[in-house]
């Protein structure tokens, strides 16, 4: 009865929050990188995962993949990968921009670039539905790659783009430390 309890004090402070709650590992632990990483990130290894809540509502499951070597303080400098599995409908406008204002917690971005990037966006993210997937790539050099179920969308070949964009999760100043904790789990020494 102490774990449920535990698990139910956790969930409970989690909506209150509005924070993420890390999914159980051992399910997780054993899954296989999204198809789509076969080719594109070698030997990925699962991190960890999470859930995103805001204001107590189910937005996504995230899990982050990792090259071997990896480590967290210079994330940027590794190749990883990050599927968000949607448990709402979102349009891609939305994800977009809600992707853009995060971004601009982490740095400074031009007018110019944020149109750009914004623009880029709206291509690489597809309106979704519950248990559609968007997989990111990061590659320090050449940038971002995205896939919708599997299915190439875009590349943003914008290294600061990349770092930005992979830091709404990974950055020590992301707005959510307790879901950058949960994707980091597996990574730490």
């Amino acid at each position: 009865m102490p774990k449920r309890r535990t698990l139910l004090s956790a969930c409970a402070a989690s909506l209150l929050t509005g924070t993420s709650l890390m999914l159980p590992r051992q399910a997780l632990a054993q899954a296989a990188p999204p198809a789509e990483l076969a080719t594109e990130l070698p030997g990925a290894l699962w991190a960890g995962s999470a859930r995103m809540r805001f204001f107590g509502l189910d937005v996504y499951d995230t899990t982050l993949w990792v090259a071997p070597g990896f480590r967290a303080g210079s994330y940027a400098q590794h190749d990883l990968a990050l599927a968000l599995t949607y448990l709402r409908g979102l349009s891609g406008r939305a994800i977009a921009q809600r992707s853009l204002k995060e971004m601009g917690r982490l740095g400074d971005i031009s007018p110019e670039s944020a149109q750009r990037w914004l623009t880029a966006m709206l291509a690489a993210f597809p309106d979704v539905k519950v248990g559609d997937r968007i997989t990111g790539l990061h590659s320090p050099a050449a940038g971002a790659r995205f896939w919708h179920n599997g299915q190439p969308r875009a590349a943003i070949r914008e290294p600061e783009f990349s770092r930005l964009f992979f830091g709404i999760w990974l950055s020590e100043s992301t707005s959510e430390p307790q879901l950058r904790s949960a994707l980091l789990a597996q990574t730490r020494p």
